[in-house]
């Protein structure tokens, strides 16, 4: 068996500014370019879990994942991961994505949409205006056409059912079988994989995904390894910071690395829990 490691990037925005959990289209540029550049292949999910199940992948491999399906991933993120000719993977959630023609993009030279800073999506979002700020089924059907982007599920709504007072395994249920529903009503199937909702997971969660069918279970954990034989219901991913190409080509190196990667993972759980002490 292999000793490959694949590392998992997470991404949630890509517009001018930065800030939080946001790249600005000039440094995700840079991100590209290194690994255009160090010979990176940017798998699609058919070839990560087969990765995964034998162990087989292109040497140099990582796998791009955005969280939420955010306007800007339109405008900004598919056009530049076309220029470099990589691809990325995109977990949705179905409850805000709406109808509607498609937007401007960095490609077309047009005027650009407005794409908001996160807690501004946040606020829009919460008030009904989703599609402001959200992707629209019109522009998903043409980045899967393109073979840019694909899409899965990141639930319908997007709650933290274990913060409220309700019954929260019956609501992450209802959540997952609308989310099956939706993805396939609007783009004729939907996959095995899943992306848990701010990063929240347990044991009846992970019980109820796997009878709904869903098998690759994508976390925010960043500190360990994704390698031949894993557990698939605990992918571990690290977040992209705002950041320049070669910052986030020494991450994706130790990642990589089956040498660098156990003793910094190591290292990192610790000093996490060394602050969680204090």
């Amino acid at each position: 068996m292999t000793r490959q490691i694949v590392p998992v990037l997470m991404y949630h925005h890509v517009h001018p500014g930065g800030g939080m959990i946001t790249t600005t289209p000039e440094h995700f540029e840079d991100q590209l370019r290194w690994l255009s550049r160090q010979g990176y292949h940017t798998l699609s999910t058919t070839e990560f879990t087969h990765f995964l199940n034998h162990g087989q992948a292109p040497s140099k491999a990582v796998l791009l994942t955005f969280d939420d399906g955010y306007l800007d991933n339109w405008v900004y993120a598919a056009p530049l991961l076309r220029r470099y000719g990589m691809r990325a993977t995109v977990f949705i959630v179905t409850g805000w994505i709406g109808d509607g023609p498609q937007r401007p993009c960095l490609s077309d030279g047009a005027s650009l949409p407005e794409t908001p800073d996160h807690h501004e999506c946040e606020r829009r979002i919460a008030h009904g205006a989703a599609d402001e700020v959200m992707l629209r089924w019109s522009e998903i059907g043409t980045l899967i056409e393109q073979g840019v982007m694909e899409f899965h599920t990141h639930t319908h709504t997007h709650t933290r059912w274990d913060k409220q007072a309700v019954d929260k395994n019956a609501h992450m249920h209802e959540e997952l079988s609308q989310s099956r529903q939706t993805l396939v009503q609007r783009l004729g199937s939907v996959s095995d994989h899943l992306c848990w909702p701010q990063g929240y997971f347990d044991p009846d969660y992970v019980r109820i995904a796997q009878e709904l069918g869903f098998k690759y279970l994508y976390t925010t954990r960043a500190f360990g390894r994704n390698r031949p034989g894993m557990d698939p219901a605990s992918i571990f991913r690290f977040a992209v910071r705002d950041t320049t190409g070669a910052s986030l080509g020494r991450r994706v190196q130790v990642a990589g690395s089956p040498v660098l990667a156990p003793p910094f993972n190591a290292w990192k759980r610790w000093k996490k829990s060394q602050h969680y002490k204090d």
